[in-house]
Parts: structure tokens; sequence; C-alpha cells
């Protein structure tokens, strides 16, 4: 009689290995919206951030001058102090601006979405002289936002 010779397989099927990458797709798909809220989160606690130094700066110079204005064009002081929210490397995501007519006594300071949160349900992020922190073009509450 013949003595059969059977070889030993080692390595993986491709049933095991199509059933890896199907669980990694799954575990991925899971994850990758996390993921992206949570830079997203990120860049707008920068905004904020940025906005109250911006809206510091001014009080600042109105606890010096008594106002927030130039004297001769009415413009918000300090053009310097609205940064525009930039990462070390890549686009702006927000820029800050003042809105309407600033006068003596009052503004409204925006920070505007650009680039990658061009999209950001939170919206623009604004800051009043009285203090009052609200959003403008939003779908997502100020509570979840700000």
């Amino acid at each position: 009689m013949k003595k059969l010779n059977y070889r030993v397989a080692s390595g993986f099927t491709l049933i095991e290995v199509m059933v890896v990458v199907v669980i990694v797709g799954i575990l991925a798909a899971l994850a990758y919206p996390s993921y992206r809220e949570s830079v997203r989160k990120g860049n707008r606690a920068e905004a904020k951030a940025a906005l109250m130094e911006s809206a510091q700066a001014l009080e600042r110079y109105y606890s010096i001058n008594g106002r927030y204005t130039t004297g001769t064009t009415g413009t918000l002081v300090l053009p310097s102090v609205f940064p525009t929210v930039v990462p070390a490397s890549g686009a702006a995501r927000y820029t800050i601006a003042a809105q309407g007519s600033p006068t003596t006594n009052a503004y409204v300071l925006r920070a505007s979405r650009t680039g990658s949160m061009a999209g950001d349900a939170c919206g623009d992020y604004q800051i009043s002289s009285t203090g009052a922190q609200t959003l403008y073009d939003n779908t997502k509450s100020p509570t979840e936002c700000w």
C-alpha cells in the first residue's frame, strides 16, 4: 500500500482575511464620524478662545480710553487683535471681524467660518460688548456650541 503524503497548510484562508477586513471596515465606519466631530470641537475651541482674546483687548482699550472706536474714523481700534484662526499648517478655519457699525460704547465681534469649518452646524460665533455670546447662521443650539 502506498503512503499518502499530505502537506500541512499554513497561513490564512481567503475567508479569514475577508472577515478581518469586514470587521476593520465596520470599526472604521463607526470611529471616523466621532473623530471628525472631535476635530471640529477642537477647532471651535480655538475660535472661541481667539474671539474672547479679541474682546479682552477691546475691553483693555476701553478701560484706558473710555471708548471702543477711534475718535476720528469711528472704527474699532486695534484691528491687529482680530486674528484669523489658522493652524500651524493649513488654511484658515475662522476669521474674526467686527459686525455692523461699532459705536464708542458698543461692538459685536464675529468669528466667521471658513475653510474646513465652512459647513459647521454651530455656525458663526458672536460676542458683544455686553458679554452676550450668540451664534449666527447655525443649526445647533447655543448651549450645544458655546
